[in-house]
């Protein structure tokens, strides 16, 4: 049965996912390959959050909050990400959790790719265009995201502090991921971030989108025996 076809029925969303240490990522095999994918995952994912904002049609809720606090700190929205994503690796410490290639680059990348995405896109005039760049804007966020999760360098910070919650409160992943992005949707929305129809479209489509990208993307990999 092809990975498409189980990529339909559902069945396939992390049956090549391996838990892996920074080093067994590293060592893992097929480096050229999924560091190259990995870039060009977290390169889109910057265009997909860019295209987005643009639209303003409304936000995910990480975005409405890194949107929030840029309305009060006067720096680029990438620059916003960039220290957000350092922020929440500190996290990280407590929950005893050690990053990987891919979740240093992830907490760089995307807001530089951000930034030089929001430098040349123009907000459209007209709503269809708007309509235009923000389904486009959700189609390429999950694409980009199973891209770089199926590189399997490591997850972003904010997917990190999602797993490393559950693992330590014994929580479940889609309880402790709901508090959290409901926690920053709130806080973005009171600092003017913009939630709006994108926003619910967005909760909607995401994870139907990842799932259906994740199988045939995710690189199949042999980490060394521990």
């Amino acid at each position: 049965m092809s990975p498409l076809h189980l990529a339909r029925r559902g069945l396939a969303r992390s049956v090549d996912l391996l838990p892996m240490t920074p080093i067994e990522q590293l060592r893992a095999g097929r480096g050229t390959h999924r560091f190259v994918q990995l870039i060009i995952g977290l390169v889109l994912y910057g265009v997909s959050m860019a295209m987005m904002l643009r639209s303003g049609l409304g936000l995910d809720p990480w975005d409405v909050f890194h949107q929030g606090v840029q309305t009060h700190w006067g720096v680029s929205f990438g620059t916003v990400v960039i220290v957000t994503s350092f922020l929440v690796l500190l996290l990280w410490i407590p929950l005893r959790q050690w990053p990987g290639l891919g979740t240093l680059l992830n907490s760089v990348l995307i807001g530089l790719a951000t930034d030089a995405t929001l430098r040349f896109l123009a907000a459209p005039e007209h709503l269809v265009g708007r309509w235009g760049l923000l389904l486009g804007g959700i189609v390429a966020n999950g694409l980009a995201g199973a891209l770089y999760i199926g590189s399997q360098f490591g997850p972003g910070p904010r997917d990190g502090l999602m797993t490393g919650f559950a693992r330590r409160t014994g929580r479940s992943i889609r309880l402790v991921r709901t508090s959290i992005e409901v926690t920053v949707l709130v806080l973005g929305w009171f600092l003017g971030g913009t939630v709006g129809l994108g926003t619910v479209l967005y909760a909607v489509l995401i994870g139907p989108i990842v799932q259906f990208f994740l199988p045939i993307l995710t690189v199949r990999v042999h980490p060394p025996a521990r």
